[in-house]
């Protein structure tokens, strides 16, 4: 350090000044002002996130996530980020300020109505499906059927889910002694196939009711219209084939499903029928107009599921039954304009349809039958009369495309024990004429 003649203050080198001014600016140019203003301003979290992203990226990928977050609204999927959040919503400005949500209890999930999280175990259930997708699934739909929708969406607080190998439950103690229940029917139950035997037949006139009701026991129904009955597999069979005996009875489907313990089986069974929905022009420009067609689905569909008690001697069945049947199809006339001032007259058709519904869940013996009875709705199976002139409705009391359909459910057991076996002949032993040598 040099002094001036004419002034005694010191004078610093020109380099010394250099490397303060130096150390000044990189003072303010480095992270050391961030820590600052941090202290005073709190940054927006997409800014945070931005910047958190910029120093952690490699410097190879920096331009790609600079573009990538402003995109995302701040948002940059590392490597391990799951497929389905790669591409995150950009948050919007009332997301941003308000429903953003907020961590209580620590953390901690609430238990003020004395929650418990179990985990039931469901690999000696599933273990025997491998064929089924989700076997899984059929353990919480039973579930939910069992306790209802809004136990799992209301207070106390808890949740249910599930995988192929365990369930995972978190709710209070009685709520887990109903899913222990339904889970047991599962893995400590039959895990053997079983067979259900289900009959459709539609019977013109309800008047069958009055030889058989004394063989059936009725059963209360919710759905408004539906009658159902239990009878033993003795008087199941008088009524079979009392109903067999009558003109007017179809039988529209028997068959045997051989389904697992809690899974659901479908049957259906439609055709389509065409008909002229509208009238657009023709691009090809003649002829002027032409009809555009839809098509409704007719028939029937029908869904079983069925579980068994632990002992096998009570069977709960969910039974879901659609039966849609076109009664007719209104004309609607329609004149449309030609070119040459003249009108062109042609219709449309409007569907007049006949629908019936059951979904319902039913509880009985399984040495008993289940008989359902529709009330006289469209028929499942309309029949095709050769010669349609001749309509003998009026006669016989019933009308074209209703019947009184019904449903016979009946539990036969182990798919194993009914199998059709081929009887074998008995071998009878005979004395053998040749004389036996003893050389076999």
């Amino acid at each position: 350090m040099t002094y001036s003649p004419t002034q005694r203050t010191p004078i610093m080198p020109r380099t010394t000044l250099t490397t303060v001014f130096g150390i000044i600016l990189s003072l303010l140019s480095g992270p050391a002002i961030g820590r600052v203003w941090g202290q005073g301003m709190a940054l927006p979290s997409s800014s945070v996130s931005r910047s958190a992203a910029q120093r952690t990226a490699p410097p190879s990928t920096a331009p790609q996530n600079n573009q990538q977050a402003a995109s995302s609204g701040g948002f940059v999927p590392r490597n391990d980020t799951p497929p389905s959040l790669q591409n995150a919503p950009a948050p919007s400005r009332q997301t941003a300020t308000g429903a953003t949500g907020r961590v209580t209890s620590g953390g901690q999930l609430p238990r003020g109505a004395g929650q418990e999280h179990r985990v039931y175990d469901l690999r000696s259930y599933t273990g025997y499906l491998t064929s089924h997708d989700r076997p899984h699934q059929a353990v919480v739909d039973w579930i939910v059927r069992e306790t209802g929708t809004d136990v799992w969406h209301t207070e106390p607080f808890g949740f249910m889910t599930a995988d192929r190998d365990e369930l995972s439950v978190y709710h209070t103690n009685e709520m887990h002694q109903v899913v222990s229940g339904i889970v047991d029917r599962f893995i400590a139950g039959d895990k053997d196939p079983q067979v259900m035997n289900l009959k459709v037949m539609t019977v013109g006139n309800p008047n069958w009711r009055s030889r058989a009701h004394q063989l059936m026991q009725h059963v209360n129904v919710q759905t408004p219209g539906i009658q159902a009955w239990l009878l033993t597999k003795e008087n199941a069979a008088l009524v079979m084939s009392l109903l067999r005996a009558r003109t007017d009875v179809r039988q529209v489907q028997a068959v045997d499903l051989t389904m697992h313990n809690g899974q659901t089986e479908k049957l259906a069974s439609t055709r389509g029928r065409n008909y002229v929905i509208n009238v657009k022009p023709s691009p090809a420009g003649w002829p002027p107009y032409e009809p555009e067609t839809g098509e409704i689905q007719e028939g029937y569909t029908l869904e079983v599921s069925p579980l068994l008690s632990v002992d096998g001697r009570s069977l709960d069945c969910v039974i879901n039954a659609n039966i849609d049947q076109v009664d007719k199809f209104v004309d609607v006339g329609l004149e449309l304009p030609l070119p040459n001032q003249q009108v062109h007259r042609t219709k449309i058709e409007v569907p007049q349809l006949v629908s019936w519904r059951l979904h319902e869940r039913f509880r009985w013996p399984s040495d008993m039958v289940l008989l359902l009875s529709c009330g006289v709705v469209a028929s499942p199976d309309r029949s095709q009369s050769a010669m349609p002139l001749l309509n003998f409705s009026a006669i016989t009391g019933t009308t074209a495309g209703r019947a009184d359909a019904l449903m016979f459910v009946e539990f036969r057991g182990k798919a194993a024990h009914n199998l059709t076996q081929t009887p074998t002949v008995p071998q009878v032993s005979s004395r053998v004429s040749a004389p036996n040598r003893g050389r076999y």
